[in-house]
């Protein structure tokens, strides 16, 4: 009588053996096409579903993601426009200004009217314009870290620098933006904006804006400033 040999158990490929031939042959699916409908995968609200039902419920949740990004570029588009007519009307009305204290009220109007500005405030280093937007030698070290970095800071800003620029008002102001103005390698001021919200300026906010703004600024002051000594 012949013995029979102990019946052996199937082998079953791993799960990661399974992913590396599915990953190997990624058309494996469009070969067997029926393999979908059966296949069932747990759902988060409960159940399964089939393959083809998950991937619709991704494609639709990708969808909705690019949408909702094709949305929040579109504003920023806009928003972008809408700054660079700001810029654009600025610099005209700049262009027409008949001297420094024009060019100071005018961007104050400016920036209040058309950016809804609450606070601000433009103090120059020249020690020859007005008390009113002289930027005091006791107040200058304040800023000397801001001239340093050459670029616009925001968020909630140390008192001495919101008493400088906006004096009585600084109280009241929640966060700000601070813009040193240069011009030609030389300090000229510091433009300054303000909120009475504490989340209006934030520190990783976009400066693109403010920047060239100072820089139209920066410019439009020297060269009043030029003339002015000219005509001394």
């Amino acid at each position: 009588m012949t013995a029979t040999s102990p019946q052996t158990e199937p082998e079953f490929p791993t799960d990661e053996a399974v992913e590396a031939f599915l990953r190997e042959h990624t058309d494996f699916f469009e070969r067997h096409v029926a393999l979908l409908d059966v296949l069932r995968l747990p759902h988060r609200s409960g159940g399964a579903v089939s393959l083809i039902e998950r991937q619709v419920a991704l494609l639709r949740d990708k969808n909705r993601f690019l949408e909702q990004r094709l949305a929040e570029l579109v504003e920023r588009a806009r928003e972008n426009e809408r700054m660079g007519l700001h810029l654009h009307r600025l610099s005209c009305t700049l262009m027409h200004a008949e001297g420094l204290d024009a060019v100071l009220a005018l961007t104050q109007e400016a920036l209040r009217d058309e950016l809804k500005a609450e606070f601000v405030g433009i103090r120059l280093v020249d020690t020859e314009v007005g008390t009113l937007h002289r930027l005091s030698e006791a107040d200058l070290p304040h800023f000397e870290e801001l001239f340093a970095r050459g670029r616009a800071v925001c968020g909630r800003l140390p008192k001495p620098q919101l008493e400088a620029v906006f004096e009585s008002d600084a109280e009241a102001v929640g966060s700000a933006l601070l813009m040193p103005l240069v011009a030609a390698g030389m300090r000229t001021g510091v433009l300054a904006l303000g909120s009475r919200s504490g989340d209006r300026f934030q520190p990783d906010m976009g400066t693109y804006f403010v920047t060239h703004l100072g820089e139209l600024l920066a410019e439009a002051i020297r060269c009043h400033a030029d003339r002015r000594c000219r005509n001394g």
